[in-house]
C-alpha cells in the first residue's frame, strides 16, 4: 500500500521592481555628475578657487584648480550613482545620496568660484541667519503635527510676531520686551488656530489659511495707519545685540558663527536638543506621540488628547513668534508689510522634508537658508548663471526637496485629524 505525499506549499514572493527608488535616484545622480563634468567642466577657468576660512581674500584657505575641481567632483557624484545603481546595501544608501549631492554642489561651486573667492565663515554665517526663522517655523509645526494639529498658520505667527516686536520693541524702548511680545504675537495665532481646529473641528489646513490672510490683513492696517505716519514712535526697534564667548570665538569658521553671534541663533539651537530628547525620552514626547499616531488608543490610558494639543499648538505659537522677531530685531530693523514672504511655508516644508523631526528640520532649514545665501553670492560675483535662475534657486530647493528627495515618509497618522471624544 503505498502513501501519497503532501507537498509543502512554496512561499512566492513578489517580484522587485527593478526602477526601484534606489536605481532611479543612482539615475538621478549619474546625470547630474555627467552634467558637472561634462558641462560645468569645459565652462570652468583654469584658474584656482579658494574657499577662504575668514570673511575676506585673505589668510588662510582651502585651494583647488577650478577645472579639475569641477571634473573630479563631477566624477565622485557619477561614482556614487553608479553605486546605488548596483544596489548597495540599505545602510549605505543615505550616505551614498548625501556623498554625491554634496559632490555635485562642490563640482558647481568649484565651477563659480574659480578665479574668485568663496568666504566660508561668512557663507555659514550667512546660511545659518537665513535659516534661523526657518528653524523655529519648523519646531512649532513639529509640536503641532506631532500631536495631530497641522499648523498651516507658520505664516501668520511670523508676521503677527514680527509686528509685536516692531511695535512694542519701539515703545518700551527694550529689544527683550519686543522679543516678548513677539512670543506673544504668535501665541495669539496659535491659540485661534488651537480653538477652531481643536475645539470647533473646523478644517486645519482651511484655518491656517485663513489665519494666515488675518495676519497679513491685521498687521498691513496698523501699519498703514500706525506705523507709517509716525515710525520714529512705532516702528524703530533696538536691535537685537550680538554677545562674544571669549575664545570660543577664535575657533576657525564655527567661533564667528555660533560664539558671536545673537542669541536666538542658541534659543534655535537649544530648543532642537531640547525637543529632540522631549520626543524621544520623556513622558511628555511619549505622550504626544502617542496623541500624534492613535489618539483614541492614547483616551483609554488617561492621556488628555485636546489638553495635549492645546499645549503643543501655544508652545509652538510661542517658538514661531520668536521667529518672527527675527526679521524685524535682527535682519531688517523695522517692520513692512507682508515682510515675511512666505518664510512660513518654507518652514512647512523644511517640516516635511525633515520627515517631523527636530534634527531634521534643523538640517532642511539649513540646505534652504544655504541655497538663499549662495543665491546672493553668485550674483555678487557676476555669475554667468542668470540670475532670475538665482533667486528661484532657494524655491526650486524647496520643490526637489519636499517632491525628490524625501521619498515614502509617513505624516503621524493622526495628523489633521480632529478628535472626537467617543
Amino acid at each position: 500500500m503505498s502513501t501519497a505525499t503532501v507537498q509543502e506549499p512554496t512561499e512566492v514572493s513578489a517580484p522587485t521592481r527593478f526602477w526601484n527608488r534606489q536605481r532611479r535616484l543612482g539615475v538621478a545622480l549619474i546625470v547630474l555628475g555627467a552634467v558637472a563634468a561634462l558641462v560645468f567642466g569645459p565652462l570652468a577657468h583654469s584658474e584656482t578657487a579658494r574657499f577662504t576660512l575668514s570673511e575676506d581674500a585673505q589668510g588662510a584657505a582651502l585651494s583647488i584648480n577650478g577645472q579639475f575641481g569641477t571634473i573630479l567632483f563631477g566624477l565622485l557624484t557619477v561614482g556614487a550613482g553608479v553605486a546605488l545603481m548596483a544596489g548597495v546595501a540599505k545602510r549605505w544608501q543615505t550616505t551614498l545620496l548625501a556623498v554625491g549631492i554634496v559632490a555635485f554642489l562642490l563640482s558647481f561651486l568649484c565651477w563659480q568660484v574659480a578665479g574668485k573667492f568663496l568666504p566660508l565663515v561668512d557663507t555659514a554665517d550667512g546660511t545659518l541667519q537665513l535659516a534661523l526663522p526657518l528653524i523655529l517655523g519648523a519646531l512649532a509645526g513639529v509640536l503641532g503635527e506631532r500631536s495631530g494639529v497641522v499648523n498651516v498658520a507658520i505664516e501668520g505667527q511670523f508676521l503677527m510676531g514680527a509686528f509685536f516686536a516692531a511695535l512694542v520693541g519701539t515703545m518700551a524702548t527694550s529689544v527683550w520686551a519686543g522679543l516678548l511680545s513677539a512670543a506673544v504675537g504668535g501665541v495669539l495665532i496659535a491659540a485661534m488656530l488651537a480653538v477652531l481646529a481643536i475645539r470647533y473641528l473646523v478644517d486645519q489646513v482651511v484655518v491656517g489659511i485663513v489665519l494666515n490672510l488675518l495676519a497679513v490683513g491685521i498687521t498691513g492696517f496698523l501699519y498703514e495707519r500706525l506705523m507709517q505716519p509716525d515710525a520714529q514712535s512705532y516702528n524703530q526697534p533696538p536691535a537685537l545685540p550680538t554677545w562674544r564667548i571669549p575664545g570660543l570665538a577664535n575657533i576657525p569658521v564655527v567661533g564667528p558663527v555660533l560664539f558671536d553671534t545673537n542669541i536666538l541663533v542658541w534659543l534655535a539651537l537649544i530648543l532642537v536638543v531640547v525637543i529632540h530628547f522631549g520626543l524621544s525620552r520623556t513622558r511628555w514626547g511619549l505622550r504626544t506621540r502617542a496623541v500624534g499616531e492613535h489618539p483614541t488608543a492614547a483616551d483609554t490610558v488617561g492621556i488628555r488628547v485636546r489638553g495635549l494639543r492645546y499645549l503643543n499648538v501655544l508652545l509652538g505659537g510661542v517658538i514661531a513668534g520668536a521667529g518672527g522677531a527675527y526679521f524685524t530685531l535682527v535682519a531688517t530693523g523695522s517692520f513692512n508689510k507682508n515682510m515675511t514672504s512666505g518664510a512660513g511655508f518654507i518652514a512647512l516644508a523644511a517640516l516635511i522634508f525633515g520627515r517631523w523631526t527636530p534634527i531634521g528640520a534643523l538640517g532642511a532649514a539649513l540646505f534652504f537658508g544655504f541655497a538663499q545665501k549662495l543665491a546672493t553670492y553668485l550674483s555678487a560675483v557676476g555669475s554667468p548663471v542668470p540670475s532670475q535662475f538665482l533667486n528661484m534657486l532657494p524655491y526650486l530647493a524647496t520643490i526637489v526637496a519636499v517632491a525628490g528627495l524625501v521619498g515614502r515618509v509617513r505624516a503621524p497618522a493622526a495628523d489633521g485629524q480632529p478628535y472626537i471624544k467617543s
